[in-house]
C-alpha cells in the first residue's frame, strides 16, 4: 500500500499500517515540510471544543486519551524526544468582555462533560505568576497536553523505517501512476487536487520567541487567551521556545504580514508582559486543510474502495494523529469501517458518478 503525505497523519498512518504486516510506501518530497513545521502542537480537545463541533469533539478527546501511550511508545521506539507536556492549559481574560466570551466557551465545553476548571485571577497568578495583573479570570483545562511537532515528525519517520515502511521523495499529481494497489491519500491541502474533495487552505501566521538566557520560558502552562478581543496562544517549550498563534484567514497567499505580528505580540504582551524581552526568532505561514464543516474526511472514496482519504483536519491534525492511524489501519486490515468513523466518511461530500 501506498501513504502520500508524510506530515503526521501520514507517517503516524504509514506506521500503524506496517505494524500490522503491510508493506507500506510514503510519498513525499519533505515530510514535515506542510503545516506541521508550523503548528504549535497544541493537544486540546477541551479548550479547543467548538460549539456545533460534537462529533470531532468525541473523536478528540478519544485521541487525546490515546496521546500518553502512543507517545511513550514513539519516544521509546525512536528514542527522541518529542516534547511532550502535560502542564495543562489555562484559558484567561483580559477584561471583563474577554473573560465574558471565554465563560461563554468553556460554559459550552463543561456541558459536554469536559473538564475545565474555572479560576480566579488570584488562583490563576498562583499558577503562573508572569500572567498580567489585569486578567480578569480564566479556566485550568488539566487534560489539554502538548507535543512538539517538528520533533514528532522525525520521531514518526524514525518508528516508520524501523516498522518497515519505505520512502521515496517525490511529490504525488496523479494517483493513477501509483504502482500501489491500494492508496491513502493524507496529503493536507493537496488532498483535493488528486481527490476533488473540498479540502481548501486556511492561511494560519504563526511566530516563535525565545527566552532570553538559554533557559526554559517563565512559564510552564499553556496559555490560550483573550485580550481586548484579540484571541492568542501561547505555547511553552523546555528549550526555551515560545509559540505564538495564530491568524485565521481564508486566503492562500504566503505572506507574513506586519499587521498580524503586531496583533499577535501585543495580545501575548498583554497577558504575559515578560515576553517584550523575548527574542522574535521566526514568523512563518502554514496552511491548515479545512472542509466545509471543519471535521476531517476519514475513509474510502464512494466508488474508489482502494483510495482511503485521512485528510481534512483543520485545526486539529496533531491531536488527531494517534486515533486516526488507527482507525485507517484498522479499517485496511478489515475492509470495515469503524463506526465511529460514520460521521467523517468523504461520502457525505462526494456522490457516486
Amino acid at each position: 500500500m501506498a501513504v502520500v503525505g508524510g506530515g503526521p497523519i501520514g507517517l503516524a498512518t504509514a506506521w500503524r499500517c506496517a505494524t500490522r504486516g503491510m508493506r507500506v510506501t510514503v510519498y513525499d518530497p519533505e515530510p514535515g515540510s506542510g503545516s506541521s513545521g508550523v503548528a504549535a502542537g497544541m493537544l486540546a480537545p477541551v479548550a479547543e471544543a467548538y460549539f456545533g463541533e460534537e462529533e470531532s469533539t468525541r473523536l478528540m478527546t478519544e485521541s487525546a486519551a490515546r496521546w500518553p501511550g502512543f507517545a511513550a511508545e514513539l519516544v521509546e521506539l525512536s528514542e527522541l524526544d518529542i516534547g511532550y507536556r502535560t502542564e495543562g492549559t489555562l484559558v484567561v481574560g483580559l477584561t471583563p468582555d474577554d473573560l465574558a466570551e471565554a465563560r461563554r466557551l468553556w460554559s459550552y465545553q463543561q456541558g459536554l462533560g469536559l473538564p475545565i476548571t474555572p479560576l480566579r485571577p488570584a488562583q490563576l497568578r498562583d499558577r503562573e505568576p508572569l500572567l498580567a495583573p489585569g486578567v480578569r479570570g480564566g479556566a485550568h483545562a488539566p487534560d489539554d497536553h502538548q507535543v512538539d511537532p517538528r520533533r514528532l515528525v522525525a520521531a514518526l519517520r524514525v518508528a516508520a523505517a524501523k516498522a518497515g515502511v519505505s520512502f521515496v521523495p517525490t511529490t504525488v499529481t496523479d494517483l493513477s501512476a501509483i504502482p500501489e494497489p491500494v492508496v491513502v491519500v493524507a496529503a493536507g491541502c493537496g488532498t483535493a487536487s488528486l481527490t476533488g474533495l473540498p479540502v481548501r487552505p486556511v492561511k494560519g501566521q504563526i511566530l516563535r520567541l525565545r527566552a532570553p538566557g538559554g533557559g526554559p520560558p517563565g512559564f510552564r502552562h499553556v496559555i490560550r487567551g483573550y485580550a481586548d478581543s484579540r484571541s492568542v496562544y501561547l505555547v511553552p517549550r523546555a528549550d526555551g521556545e515560545v509559540v505564538v498563534g495564530a491568524t485565521v484567514e481564508e486566503r492562500t497567499d504566503p505572506t507574513v504580514t506586519a499587521g498580524a505580528v503586531l496583533d499577535l505580540l501585543r495580545a501575548a504582551a498583554d497577558l504575559v508582559p515578560e515576553l517584550v524581552e523575548y527574542e522574535l526568532v521566526e514568523a512563518r505561514v502554514g496552511w491548515r486543510p479545512g472542509t466545509p464543516d471543519n471535521a476531517p474526511i476519514l475513509g474510502p472514496l464512494p466508488g474508489r474502495p482502494t483510495v482511503v482519504v485521512a485528510t481534512g483536519h483543520y485545526r486539529h491534525g496533531i491531536l488527531l494523529a494517534p486515533v486516526t492511524a488507527v482507525l485507517i489501519a484498522e479499517l485496511l486490515a478489515t475492509g470495515v469501517p469503524a463506526p465511529v468513523l460514520g460521521s467523517f466518511l468523504p461520502e457525505r461530500f462526494m456522490t457516486v458518478a
